[in-house]
């Protein structure tokens, strides 16, 4: 028997389906919500699909089999016109993470020694780098784009007259052609030898850091993780004949052979991305830093410390924690911020799907690998800076 409380009988423990039970309201007003999201769906898909028909346009992606039959001005992977659609989106895939990631690397550098110049005490670094900051946050990247390409364009001289800053590195508008390792296993053990050092400085990094905890010992950690590159590096070379040929570029008629080439497309892209994605970047580090009690700053003082080592070890440490969120939307606006390529011609995978999309006639399948293809390296973005988010944050004991 029920136990009554007030003169009332108390209600049984079980759940009963009941329209006045919270819970089943909410489950009901779910499952109308997702049937009629459903619903909407296959409208929209049948509709398209029967539009497609009426047309004669031919649906799905069996033309990523197809001979794409055009050519690719810049490529870091093999490809011919003979290849397939598929290839050629590839090709455009690639091209979009490599200079995400270049220009990643280089904005996040350049946005930090800035955003560090802007608390300088000296008047004229930190107004050079205010200056540099309103500038270029309020100047939209699509211009900044356009400038940086006419500089290639119209200022830079032709392959005939190229400029020639370094030896065997010439300057036109054709780009910048530059000498490369001619191929041997000497360069190949370089490479080889440089990515087991750096998987040795990421295991030292993090044995320097646990015997820091436990023992309050410092250990030299930067130039022992540079010297571990750098000297596995050079054993390789070595262990593979230390070869010393190099791949020299050479005006041959109207234009270089030989050497590596990079497009004035590519170098005009990545100016813009980096020059424009530092600036913000410069002020989440500059708000990083100013969250940080100044006592912070006092107490390392009052050890000894000198003003790098304060930086370095006490403060931006701890700005990290303020740093990493907001540096984690500017990656990301980076990375789709490249499909602006397609305005000035670099091969991404933006201007390559636009190119079979106006040769199969295809655009809802183009454009849903294009959305597919970013979402998935947005969200790749996203999950590893928020594990890292996780590791550097503070855990309350």
């Amino acid at each position: 028997m029920a136990i009554q409380y007030g003169g009332r009988p108390a209600r049984d423990a079980g759940w009963r389906l009941s329209w006045n039970d919270r819970n089943v309201r909410a489950i009901v007003y779910q499952a109308v919500a997702l049937v009629a999201v459903a619903a909407g769906v296959w409208y929209f898909v049948d509709n398209t699909l029967d539009n497609l028909a009426r047309l004669g346009l031919a649906s799905g992606f069996g033309f990523m089999e197809r001979e794409a039959a055009f050519p690719i001005g810049e490529s870091l992977i093999s490809y011919t016109p003979a290849d397939t659609y598929a290839r050629a989106l590839l090709v455009g895939i690639v091209n979009t993470l490599y200079v995400s990631a270049i220009g990643v690397v280089l904005a996040t550098i350049i946005g930090t020694v800035i955003g560090i110049a802007r608390l300088s005490q000296n008047w004229l670094i930190g107004k050079l780098a205010s200056i540099y900051v309103e500038v270029m946050r309020n100047t939209p990247l699509l211009l900044q784009l356009f400038f940086w390409y006419m500089i290639f364009l119209e200022l830079l001289p032709s392959a005939r007259q190229a400029l020639q800053p370094l030896p065997d590195v010439f300057l036109s508008n054709r780009g910048m052609r530059f000498p490369v390792p001619a191929a041997a296993e000497g360069w190949t053990l370089l490479v080889a030898g440089a990515v087991i050092g750096i998987v040795g400085a990421v295991l030292l990094s993090n044995w320097a850091r646990r015997r820091q905890e436990a023992t309050g010992r410092q250990f030299p950690t930067v130039s022992a993780a540079l010297g571990l590159i750098f000297g596995m590096a050079a054993l390789g070379w070595l262990v593979g004949g230390a070869p010393t040929a190099l791949d020299r570029p050479a005006l041959r008629g109207f234009n270089f052979a030989g050497g590596a080439e990079v497009s004035p497309e590519f170098v005009a892209l990545l100016l813009g991305l980096v020059i424009y994605t530092a600036a913000f970047v410069a002020e989440i580090v500059r708000g990083g830093i100013l969250a940080i009690s100044h006592g912070q700053t006092e107490a390392a003082s009052a050890l000894g410390l000198r003003r790098g080592m304060v930086l370095r070890l006490v403060i931006l440490p701890q700005a990290l924690r303020v740093i990493i969120p907001p540096m984690t939307s500017q990656y990301l606006n980076l990375t789709k911020n490249s499909s602006l390529a397609v305005a000035i011609g670099f091969p991404d995978l933006v201007h390559l799907a636009n190119t079979a999309i106006n040769q199969t006639g295809q655009a809802i399948e183009g454009i849903f690998i294009i959305m597919a293809v970013y979402l998935t390296i947005s969200l790749s973005i996203s999950l590893f800076m928020n594990w890292y988010n996780r590791r550097v944050a503070l855990v309350e004991r």
